[in-house]
């Protein structure tokens, strides 16, 4: 994953209710009026924060009779918490080890 792709998806996360919405969905598959009941914002609102959040394939969406359901895309979700991740190990290869430190 680039880093722009990694900023790319920390942008769309950055908002709280997004942020929350992605926790929310980690206990498993929720329709959007389950969402609804949880926050008090409009269903524009959610509409758009869904849009975003499904744009970024963070999230995935089928259709269940009228009822739009959404679970996490957990592969993205499990290559951008690896990618973090990577930020506090040292064990693993980090693009410092191809600096030439100290020669400046």
């Amino acid at each position: 994953m680039s880093y722009q792709t990694l900023s790319q998806y920390l942008k769309v996360i950055a908002d709280s209710s997004r942020l929350e919405i992605l926790d929310l969905l980690s206990c498993g598959e929720l329709c959007a009026c389950d969402l609804l009941e949880h926050f008090e914002f409009s269903q524009p609102t959610l509409s758009h924060h869904m849009k975003l959040l499904r744009e970024n394939d963070l999230i995935l969406m089928r259709k269940d009779g009228n009822k739009n359901m959404y679970r996490l895309n957990k592969a993205v979700i499990e290559n951008l918490t690896d990618k973090l991740s990577l930020l506090s190990s040292e064990a693993v290869p980090c693009i410092c080890h191809d600096m030439d430190k100290g020669s400046c």
